[in-house]
C-alpha cells in the first residue's frame, strides 16, 4: 500500500490592523433644580402692606338675552382675519363649483356611455351562448 500524502496548504500572512483606541460611553447623571412649593397655609407677616396692581380695564362686552351671558368683543384684528378666511373659503367653493360643474358631467356622460356599451356586448356574448 501506499501512503499518501497530505497536502498542507500555506496560509497568507494575517492582515495587520492598526490598533483600536476604544473609549467606553459614559452615562451622564440626571439632575434638576429643586422646585419651592409655599405651604396652602401662608400668609403675609403683619407690618407688610398688599400691593397693589394696576386697575384693569374693563373689556367691552356683549350681554347675550336669551342665556343670559356676557360674552367679551374680539380684538379686530381678530374679527378681520375671520371674515377675511370666510370671505375666501366662500369665494373659493364657489369658483370651483361652477369651473368643475360642465367637466363632472362630462365625465359622468363619457362613463355612462362606456358602461351601457359594455352591458350590450354581455348581452349580445349571453345570448349568443344561449343559441
Amino acid at each position: 500500500m501506499e501512503r499518501l500524502k497530505l497536502i498542507t496548504p500555506k496560509m497568507p500572512k494575517g492582515i495587520e490592523l492598526p490598533p483600536l483606541d476604544f473609549k467606553p460611553p459614559t452615562a451622564g447623571i440626571p439632575s434638576y433644580k429643586p422646585i419651592v412649593i409655599p405651604p396652602s397655609d401662608l400668609e403675609a407677616p403683619e407690618d407688610v402692606e398688599e400691593e397693589t396692581s394696576e386697575e384693569v380695564v374693563a373689556q367691552p362686552s356683549l350681554k347675550i338675552p336669551v342665556i343670559d351671558i356676557q360674552m367679551p368683543v374680539p380684538e379686530p384684528a381678530v374679527v378681520v382675519t375671520a371674515v377675511t378666511t370666510a370671505v375666501v373659503a366662500v369665494a373659493t367653493t364657489s369658483i370651483t363649483s361652477s369651473l368643475f360643474e360642465p367637466i363632472k358631467k362630462k365625465v359622468q356622460k363619457f362613463l355612462q356611455g362606456k358602461v351601457d356599451k359594455w352591458k350590450q356586448k354581455r348581452k349580445k356574448k349571453k345570448d349568443s351562448l344561449a343559441n
